[in-house]
């Protein structure tokens, strides 16, 4: 009976992950059920780290081989049995040698792309845009500083008011809507305890401190939907505060500016915003 209870939960996901990818605007910065290996790339920072990602996995594979490989040889070679007078042999050069000068080589290895993809990631010389997320117990808001004060909140939406095709504990009541093909600085901090604004299919993973200013990029190279949530545990309803982008083309990012001037021009305090999402959390 449990089993079809799963096949059903399996198939139920399964089925609001498509209606959801047969919108009009695709999910396709997102977890799918039964997801066992990394999200896709989207994005140079990711596409980098799923690079190195590949290359430690080869390296520590080779690694772990060679060791089961030495243990099987130790354990038949020179047992008791195969080996009953044994060597009192205290130094090897050679062995000591290759033992010290193997690792640092392979040290090097992973040293160069590392520190290459972590300078990558770091901040872009010259960005498009500049977007500052601001982490609340427990929703986030957004400031676009090129736009003469244009801010809202985005808060997760309960379960009773998700729409046909809205992924639960992902979707927020605003997205985030930003222009694909555009390098976007980001900001990050945080208004009361540390959040930590993450979003795996772009490679972006920043903790978001009280009092201090982190700064980071993106770049989207696909128009979609790409979901996130806060990495840092910051309280009670720290698993109720997604991120939620809309990557847009830039026509329809120019068109949406238009729009969210007016429609954010009288925007709500934070304090209300948390007393309403305490409140539908509470019930």
């Amino acid at each position: 009976m449990s089993m079809v209870r799963n096949l059903v939960a399996f198939m139920t996901a399964a089925s609001v992950t498509g209606l959801a990818a047969g919108n009009a605007m695709a999910d396709v910065g997102v977890p799918r059920p039964w997801q066992m290996l990394l999200q896709d790339a989207l994005s140079p920072v990711a596409e980098q780290q799923h690079m190195l990602h590949n290359l430690l996995l080869w390296i520590i594979g080779a690694i772990c081989l060679l060791v089961l490989a030495l243990l099987i040889f130790v354990i038949i070679r020179f047992n008791k049995r195969a080996n009953p007078v044994p060597s009192k042999t205290s130094h090897n050069t050679l062995i000591e040698v290759t033992w010290t000068v193997i690792p640092i080589m392979l040290l090097i290895v992973i040293m160069i792309p590392s520190l290459k993809l972590l300078y990558f990631a770091d901040r872009v010389e010259e960005p498009d845009m500049t977007l500052k997320a601001i982490g609340y117990q427990w929703f986030w808001g957004y400031e676009y500083m090129d736009e003469d004060g244009l801010a809202f909140e985005a808060v997760m939406v309960p379960d009773d008011a998700l729409e046909p095709g809205q992924l639960r504990l992902l979707t927020t009541d605003n997205a985030v809507v930003l222009p694909v093909q555009t390098n976007i600085r980001l900001l990050v901090t945080a208004e009361d305890v540390i959040h930590s604004w993450a979003m795996p299919s772009v490679g972006v993973k920043m903790d978001a401190v009280p009092g201090r200013l982190n700064e980071t990029w993106m770049r989207f190279e696909k128009e979609g939907m790409y979901y996130g949530q806060c990495s840092e545990l910051c309280g009670a309803l720290h698993g109720f505060m997604p991120i939620m982008v809309k990557a847009v083309s830039k026509e329809e990012y120019a068109d949406w500016l238009v729009q969210a001037k007016e429609q954010f021009a009288s925007n709500s305090a934070p304090a209300m915003k948390f007393a309403e999402v305490s409140a539908t959390r509470a019930q």
